[in-house]
């Protein structure tokens, strides 16, 4: 018997063609970025670098893959969440949002065939400095606060506090306002910055609020996926509606900090990024440390009495399992190593792995057929355990003072060992990423019958 149903029932018609419009939007993204890694690799080849004519093409397609897979992956399944979660007023504001998105996401993927990219590797959202990807990003940005505006306006609410499925409303809440107070530290950012800061500094400074803070409703959306993946899953969890809205509650508290930083420091100064970097390394993981410590043990348990395992509860354990790795190595970050990737692609894959899960879990919802077979039950390990291998050779080279960017003759024996477990962990995952994406194309895919298609 499960002690606490946190789910929420399937939506009316309208909320669920929008969830799965943003669905596809988000799947979109990965396809895309996926050939844009082919690309990658391409530009570092004898006779194809040749035939690109720009300068530093591996540098432009590696900008608009990072945004595609993460930053429009990661927003556009918050679409998800949130639209499901969505009541009939202003339809036309969600769809008009979703279209602004998918439009930018669009401009975004072709504005490196417009002309020189001159590509900025700057944290959180990388950029090519060319008037077509601003144009695209700014249209996608514009997406996206609508969906955050009609959000909260449209949010469904439960008057009984005490239940899983008014707990999970209040999660699906609190991160929206993570993201609204993202997209108003953008806003001080913008009109904050000193006129001097050109280039690399100049974005880096841009983004640097915002993209703190938006990780916090990233991670409220995954608890969320956690603790309706751990539901689905069979596990008996041990935390009261009660607890689970005070952690949620106090997952959002680091964010109130964030007007304070702005106020006291100027967003040029390096008062500005030590604070902020301060507040993602103790805040991040107060709500989800105690979660997902708990439903580790329930799924322990579960495994015990009833072994075996499926796509659900697969994506869930690994999920917890690369993003608690993520926070332990960051907190072994010492200058600027590899160990940094290798704290931030821990978290990222974490997140990543509980929206595979969700994906998996709202397909037949939403109309589509269930993913099952061993394919799916296998899926989830594959690729976190490709990332977890990516992230230990990342954060064994760092051990040894390997630098971001620093090449293989710089390195002895010990740091290409390391480099080289995260290369053939970068590659099972690769293999893993690809399963999911076929695995939700076949569920997706319409049905023959009589010659035709259902």
């Amino acid at each position: 018997m499960i002690a606490n149903q946190f789910t929420l029932p399937i939506p009316d018609s309208n909320a669920k063609r929008l969830t799965t419009g943003w669905l596809l939007l988000g799947l979109a993204a990965l396809v895309i970025g996926g050939l844009f890694t082919i690309l990658i690799v391409l530009s570092r080849t004898p006779f194809f670098q040749e035939v690109i004519p720009w300068v530093d093409f591996f540098h432009t397609a590696l900008v608009v893959h990072v945004d595609l897979t993460v930053l429009v992956w990661f927003l556009a399944f918050a679409g998800v969440f949130w639209s499901y979660n969505s009541s009939k007023s202003c339809l036309k504001c969600g769809w008009t949002a979703l279209a602004l998105a998918s439009l930018g996401t669009l401009i975004i993927t072709l504005s490196p065939f417009t002309g020189e990219g001159r590509p900025l590797m700057n944290n959180y959202v990388p950029v090519l400095q060319n008037t077509a990807f601003f144009i695209g990003l700014g249209i996608f940005g514009l997406g996206f606060s609508l969906l955050v505006l009609r959000t909260i306006i449209t949010t469904t609410r439960v008057d009984n506090q005490t239940s899983g499925e008014s707990v999970l409303r209040f999660g699906l809440f609190v991160a929206v306002l993570a993201s609204l107070f993202a997209i108003g530290a953008f806003i001080l950012s913008y009109f904050g910055i000193d006129e001097g800061f050109q280039g690399l500094a100049y974005y880096d400074r841009l983004f640097w609020g915002s993209g703190h803070i938006i990780q916090f409703s990233h991670t409220q959306l995954m608890l969320v996926a956690w603790l309706w993946l751990a539901t689905v899953s069979g596990t008996r969890l041990r935390l009261s509606p009660r607890v689970v809205l005070a952690l949620f509650v106090l997952g959002l508290s680091p964010v109130s900090v964030a007007p304070i930083i702005y106020l006291a420091f100027d967003v040029s100064s390096g008062n500005h990024l030590f604070w902020f970097t301060q507040l993602m390394k103790y805040g991040g993981a107060l709500g989800a440390a105690p979660i997902g410590l708990a439903i580790t043990l329930s799924i322990v348990e579960k495994w015990r009495s009833t072994p075996g395992f499926e796509a659900e509860r697969n994506a869930l354990s690994f999920s917890i399992l690369l993003f608690g790795a993520g926070g332990v190595i960051g907190f072994l970050i010492t200058g600027s190593t590899v160990t940094i990737p290798a704290h931030y692609h821990g978290s990222i894959v974490g997140v990543t792995l509980a929206f595979m899960g969700m994906t998996y879990l709202l397909l037949p919802q939403l109309g589509f057929r269930k993913v099952a077979g061993r394919a799916a039950r296998w899926q989830p390990g594959i690729y976190g355990i490709g990332q977890l291998m990516h992230i230990v050779g990342l954060a064994w080279s760092g051990g040894y003072n390997v630098q971001r960017k620093s090449t293989g003759a710089e390195q002895g024996f010990e740091q290409i060992a390391g480099m080289g477990l995260m290369g053939l962990g970068g590659l099972i995952s690769i293999i893993g990423g690809v399963m999911f994406l076929v695995l939700v194309y076949r569920a997706m895919k319409p049905e023959k019958v009589q010659g035709g298609f259902a």
